[in-house]
């Protein structure tokens, strides 16, 4: 029987949620610049790997190995240069965490920001504050979205774990509102940083966040083992989004769905028979994301 290729190759990769970080590449397009310093580019990509990679995020004080951090990916593509030093770029933010006695890299967060503009001097020293505004916007988006990077991660590993990540993601959108960089403001719609975190702490959240857990520590977590329990289990968390079946564009469940989308439609189109009812499951995700039908239409009865 035809298995799921990307999972459960039976070698033990180390476990660990709340100690691990970052291990992040950095890649900055720009092409549509072209004719400018494009050293700059250069020197701020090797800026900001180092300024994720290097910075310590987290309370354990203890040196993290490379294999057990959060493998992370930040895309910043350019699309103007505003200024000597200001520029508007889109931003995409993808991670993934291992799936237990598998080789298998799960994604946790695949999200673009269309939004994000920045000043940058080349070979300014890039640190970070936690207590106040930047003044360049910079390190502000990229450590929003390392935190929340970080939320995200801790909560597959333990219902609700990414509380203190989350808050402190919500400390970073406080600070950088009305300081004359767009994106912050959740006055100006669902999509703003300042909407999304203010979504993903909500009381509203909650049932997607126990979705999340379940859905990784109870379900992928477990098929090495158990095919059958695991998928189940994932099945059965999947079930809980008819609690959003009214929530039209609830953003931080798009965002669920755009990262995990392809590996439910792979998980439930080979492999052994779920004890979940599929066709119930396959028309709530049609109903809830019917922008993927296409993919939820390989998922088989």
């Amino acid at each position: 029987m035809k298995r799921l290729i990307f999972l459960f190759l039976l070698l033990p990769l180390p476990f660990q949620g709340f100690s691990q970080e970052l291990l992040a590449e950095v890649t900055i397009n720009y092409q549509k610049v072209q004719g400018s310093n494009n050293q700059v580019f250069e020197t701020l990509k090797k800026a900001l790997k180092d300024y994720i990679n290097n910075t310590s995020w987290t309370s354990t004080g203890n040196a993290i190995p490379v294999q057990e951090r959060i493998k992370c990916a930040f895309v910043i593509v350019v699309t103007e240069k505003a200024s000597s030093s200001g520029y508007k770029a889109t931003l995409l933010v993808q991670a993934s965490r291992p799936v237990y006695n598998s080789t298998y890299l799960t994604p946790i967060l695949n999200y673009q920001d269309s939004d994000f503009s920045f000043d940058y001097t080349e070979n300014e020293r890039l640190t970070y504050d936690g207590r106040r505004f930047s003044g360049k916007n910079l390190i502000d988006v990229i450590s929003y979205y390392i935190f929340m990077i970080l939320g995200y991660d801790a909560d597959t590993f333990s219902p609700k774990g990414g509380d203190s990540y989350f808050t402190q993601t919500q400390k970073i959108a406080d600070y950088s509102i009305n300081q004359g960089y767009s994106g912050w403001n959740s006055f100006d719609g669902p999509k703003t940083r300042g909407s999304l975190i203010a979504n993903i702490i909500s009381d509203k959240s909650n049932t997607l966040r126990q979705i999340a857990y379940q859905y990784h520590r109870q379900g992928l977590d477990v098929m090495a083992t158990s095919d059958l329990k695991g998928k189940t289990a994932i099945g059965n968390s999947l079930l809980k989004l008819n609690a959003y079946s009214d929530s039209f564009q609830y953003y931080p469940l798009d965002i669920f769905l755009t990262a995990k989308k392809d590996e439910i439609a792979n998980i439930f189109s080979s492999g052994p028979a779920a004890n979940v009812n599929i066709t119930e499951l396959k028309t709530l995700l049609q109903r809830i994301s019917p922008i993927n039908s296409d993919i939820w239409n390989k998922i088989k009865n």
